[in-house]
């Protein structure tokens, strides 16, 4: 049996992305109308800044 039909184990040393997004969601859905507009407004924020690209060179 080829290494290539190996199902990938999930790394739990590193932050699971989806879940944390799902988090975020289900936090901001249990807000009233108003308080959740801005916490989208945050998400979308944080979201933008990961990203976007940052300088190629860091000295620049």
């Amino acid at each position: 049996m080829s290494m290539d039909a190996t199902p990938e184990q999930p790394d739990l040393d590193q932050p699971q992305p989806r879940e944390d997004l799902l988090s975020a969601l289900e936090v901001i859905e249990e807000q009233p109308l108003e308080e959740r507009a801005q916490g989208y407004a945050a998400l979308h924020d944080e979201l933008a800044r990961r990203l976007q690209p940052g300088p190629a060179d860091p000295s620049a």
